[in-house]
């Protein structure tokens, strides 16, 4: 048995990553779509949506009348009634009957009519709910995404120290064997390529773990092979708005917010439905019944059975007034929760306004600092690159030293290393702000 099962579970799996399709990089737009279709809290979020529309679906049902039909067989033993309304003992009698009903609610002190609203409302939230669920696997998807190119960068930057410094260490050796450079410069050399060896492999080991975080966003059983597109990542003249302007826009927009204030106008809603308890309710009834009877010890011929039927067949019509007079305090304590609970509701909606404009933010701080940083980091990057080229024409030429040169070489790609990073952060940042203001998280 176990083995069928780890042979199924191979089989799935190995299907999955069929679908998946990892031979070719992917793009921003294939994660965000297929973490979209596949995440399972979004999943959740779809069902509680269905779940809404049932809820309803059946508040608007609460307006048609309630039909029931039934009928009844009974046989006594014993004392019995007869035609002409005496008893006989010692008699067996049986009875059969038929009805059929129906009830209609005329006025509930406008509790339908408002539950109908409450139940739309619930929807329209849990809509939002789902959208907000959409939304922060999109931004999960994308930061990730974002750090998986950032150590491509820092990978590319250290294979290219790498051979850098596997040139030098050939070079050495070279001159080593015509005299013209001692062993103390080439250990030293190969002392620094191993260094840069070992940030090599800290650089794949980077790598490898941002893609197994983003596969993971994407359910991906394994992250073996998996890949993404690695668009040119530039910094263009991106004009920032103010933060207050941004959420000017975004509070209207974001789904969580909106979520929280379909909610709060339930709240008012459940105000009025628990006030209903204090109102009278009107209802309408009405149906039709028959029945058959028999007496085995009557002294008198009895109808058949049809001509029962259509004797004792009985329409009725009735209304029924219930007025509240003293119901423990019930209503009144359900009035109180429902209105604390709308102030609750209102905390919550401040709350969720809150955290969006702190968000905002922090996003469009760290927009600042990192096309700052990004500039800065540029203007380091170029100086770096002429300072090394010039290190190395003077330790080539005999005029530097080695550690002169090591120096520089380590200084250029640290300035590298931090123009990809200010670069991503403000790619990411910058486009987590458009986000907010309803764009496409796209790079």
């Amino acid at each position: 048995m176990r083995k069928t099962v780890l042979t199924l579970t191979a089989l799935v799996l190995g299907l999955g990553m069929q679908a998946q399709d990892l031979s070719r990089p992917w793009t921003l737009q294939e994660c965000l779509d297929w973490a979209l279709a596949h995440n399972l809290t979004v999943k959740q979020s779809e069902i509680n949506v269905k779940q809404r529309e049932v809820q309803l679906n059946t508040s608007r049902n609460a307006y048609l009348p309630n039909v029931s039909g039934s009928a009844n067989e009974s046989v006594n033993f014993g004392r019995g009634l007869t035609e002409d309304n005496t008893y006989t003992t010692g008699a067996t009698t049986t009875n059969t009957s038929f009805s059929i009903g129906a009830g209609m609610n005329l006025f509930d002190g406008m509790a339908r009519p408002n539950n109908v609203k409450l139940s739309r409302l619930n929807l329209d939230a849990a809509v939002a709910d789902l959208e907000r669920a959409r939304d922060d696997i999109r931004v999960a998807v994308a930061k990730a995404y974002v750090q998986v190119l950032y150590d491509y960068e820092i990978l590319d930057v250290a294979r290219d120290q790498v051979e850098l410094d596997r040139a030098q260490v050939e070079r050495l050796e070279a001159m080593m064997e015509n005299g013209k450079a001692s062993q103390a410069e080439l250990s030293q050399q190969k002392a620094t390529f191993a260094q840069s060896s070992y940030t090599l492999v800290q650089a794949e080991n980077s790598l490898r773990g941002a893609l197994l975080e983003l596969s993971q966003l994407l359910d991906f059983p394994t992250s073996d092979g998996f890949g993404i597109f690695q668009p040119e990542i530039a910094v263009g003249d991106h004009l920032l708005a103010r933060p207050e302007d941004i959420y000017a826009e975004a509070v209207e927009r974001r789904p969580g917010v909106k979520a929280e204030q379909f909610r709060l106008s339930g709240s008012d809603l459940s105000i009025k439905i628990a006030q209903a308890g204090w109102s009278p309710t009107l209802s309408l009834s009405g149906g039709m019944g028959t029945s058959y009877y028999t007496n085995s010890r009557s002294p008198y011929p009895q109808d058949a059975f049809w001509q029962q039927i259509s004797h004792n067949f009985s329409p009725y019509v009735g209304l029924s007034l219930s007025v509240p007079i003293f119901d423990r305090f019930s209503a009144r304590n359900s009035v109180r929760n429902a209105r604390l609970n709308r102030e609750l509701q209102q905390i919550t909606l401040d709350k969720a306004k809150q955290s969006l404009y702190k968000e905002i933010q922090q996003a469009h701080a760290n927009a600042l600092a990192a096309e700052a940083k990004y500039r800065s980091a540029t203007e380091a990057a170029t100086a770096s690159e002429d300072a090394f080229r010039l290190a190395q024409a003077k330790y080539e030429n005999g005029k530097a030293s080695v550690t002169e040169y090591n120096e520089a070489r380590t200084r250029l790609a640290k300035a590298r290393s931090d123009k990809a990073q200010a670069a991503c952060e403000y790619l990411f940042q910058s486009r987590l702000l458009d986000f907010y203001r309803g764009g496409a998280l796209k790079l």
